[in-house]
């Protein structure tokens, strides 16, 4: 596979953020403590079924001090439409209680203390981060994994190195890019059957092999 050149990178840089400068999560959240549940729930997710089941579990775990006292089986019945939910229960509820037990029920917002929470790793941290606070930084999703791969942005073979080279290759804007990557990914450049004809970078794409992360 071709690599992209500095000035073909320089050029993906420009357009992804002309299009998709004040792009935003398609998740729905209120506060950091919703926007943490919502991520860690769309980890091998949609955001679309995220979406339909975080209105109850937010009714009835409004904050960090109700969810760290609810019940691990009624999490379950409130998840269990969400892949790998068994965990995932497990995971907000660990969240919950050290949040409230160490970081006094406000969520932080930095990488080192947010990986250390239950079900939250890099990727989940920095996208965090980068929709709540506009961090710059890269987070690597199948979608950005699979779009950086056709574009000859990586040849890496997991997520962590290909943000690693993300970063270094686009160094700023690294929050808008992400975003953008990820809309791109999720209706243009869709693992099967892309839309070639509505891509504003096909001449610029190096293969025509999907990628999965």
């Amino acid at each position: 596979m071709k690599k992209a050149t500095k000035i073909e990178i320089k050029e993906i840089h420009q357009r992804f953020i002309d299009r998709y400068r004040d792009a935003q999560t398609e998740l729905k959240y209120k506060n950091a403590y919703e926007l943490v549940v919502a991520v860690a729930l769309s980890a091998q997710c949609t955001d679309k079924r995220v979406n339909l089941i975080t209105p109850k579990f937010f009714e009835a775990y409004p904050d960090t001090d109700a969810l760290s006292c609810a019940n691990l089986e009624d999490l379950k019945a409130l998840l269990n439409s969400c892949s790998f939910f068994n965990n995932k229960a497990k995971n907000l509820l660990n969240m919950a209680q050290r949040v409230e037990d160490v970081f006094c029920g406000e969520i932080p917002m930095n990488e080192k203390d947010l990986q250390s929470l239950a079900g939250v790793g890099q990727k989940t941290a920095n996208v965090v981060m980068i929709e709540y606070t506009g961090a710059n930084l890269m987070a690597v999703d199948t979608h950005v994994f699979r779009v950086s791969h056709r574009l000859g942005l990586s040849d890496d073979k997991t997520a962590i190195a290909t943000e690693a080279t993300l970063v270094k290759k686009f160094k700023n804007n690294l929050h808008a890019l992400h975003q953008g990557m990820v809309l791109f990914g999720r209706y243009i450049c869709t693992a099967k059957s892309p839309k070639c004809d509505e891509c504003f970078l096909n001449d610029l794409c190096k293969t025509t092999k999907t990628f999965k992360v």
